[in-house]
């Protein structure tokens, strides 16, 4: 059965790229979203994938950038949908939230065709993405620095927890958020529907990070031989996850110096960085409240008083 997305559009054993239009840009002239299809050869589940839907957050482009020139149609059973950019406006200027109506996209799911700019780009993606069996949204620690991660937004008591944490363990970055999301994010709207959906966070950067988006295509190909789209056996290992968060600003201003690493465990007490002025002199220490991983960090060193410094996932296990 043919199948399109936008203007692409492949029958079984063929792929099409094209766009999905979504609306107007102030010069009255049309707008649309990089889509493909890679249509397998065999009947078979399909999977949503996007990118993206954070303007400045890069490194799920740069997965979608490798992952589709490698699919063969003809290895293929069943169907693979892309948005390759989501936030088409944030895109072009390299910023967070849509600059037409200052919005965070991943916070307007299930969208409004007849709403803002956000609302009807995330209207017109979630009726994409609604029509798989499995969703990626592949995204970012924007520019902090962050550990490769993949997260569970819909609860733990959702009746698709278990679906969904077992889709984050399949795509196997080592790492597991899951604690319920936000109001308006597609991890959290879409099992509503009955759609297993993880956010993979692929590290933070500014730009490509190469770890992250090998970490990312990894994932995908991984869900791809998983749920049989491909015939190759998976490779699914134990996963470190997390429950909670606790989040730690500066008491003061001044320089920031780590004393844990990225990954790395934290006993509640220990020291998590302290801040120095620009002549080395120690101004304050944080220490953890709870045992838990250093999951995410500020880029910059500098910080000033109350400015966001790190994150420690917390109420750690594995499974």
């Amino acid at each position: 059965m043919t199948t399109t997305l936008g203007t692409a559009s492949a029958d079984p054993g063929e792929i099409d790229t094209g766009r999905l239009e979504v609306g107007e840009t102030r010069d009255g002239s049309t707008f649309g979203l990089p889509v493909a299809v890679i249509n397998g050869a065999r009947s078979g589940k399909t999977l949503y994938v996007q990118a993206a839907s954070d303007g400045d957050e890069l490194n799920g482009v740069g997965v979608v950038r490798r992952v589709v020139p490698r699919l063969d149609p003809a290895e293929l059973s069943g169907t693979i949908l892309v948005v390759g950019i989501v936030n088409y406006h944030a895109f072009q200027i390299a910023e967070h939230r849509n600059p037409i109506d200052d919005t965070k996209m991943n916070r307007t799911y299930p969208g409004n065709e007849a709403g803002t700019s956000s609302e009807r780009i995330a209207a017109a993606t979630f009726e994409a993405a609604t029509r798989a069996n499995l969703i990626l949204d592949l995204h970012q620690g924007s520019t902090s620095r962050m550990i490769d991660e993949a997260r569970v937004r819909c609860g733990r008591r959702h009746r698709l927890h278990d679906e969904c944490l077992e889709l984050a363990k399949v795509f196997g970055t080592g790492y597991v958020l899951d604690q319920k999301g936000p109001d308006g994010q597609l991890a959290r709207v879409a099992p509503d529907e009955g759609i297993p959906t993880i956010d993979p966070e692929l590290g933070g950067c500014v730009g490509w990070d190469e770890t992250s988006i090998r970490a990312g295509v990894e994932g995908v190909f991984n869900v791809l031989r998983y749920y049989d789209f491909l015939e190759e056996d998976p490779d699914v290992s134990r996963q470190t996850r997390a429950k909670g968060f606790e989040q730690y600003g500066a008491p003061v201003g001044g320089l920031v110096t780590f004393h844990k690493e990225l990954g790395q465990r934290v006993g509640a007490g220990e020291t998590l960085f302290e801040i120095t002025s620009v002549f080395g002199e120690s101004r304050a220490e944080v220490t953890a409240d709870s045992a838990g991983i250093l999951w995410r960090t500020r880029r910059l060193p500098q910080a000033a008083t109350g400015e966001y410094v790190c994150s420690v996932g917390t109420s750690v296990d594995s499974y």
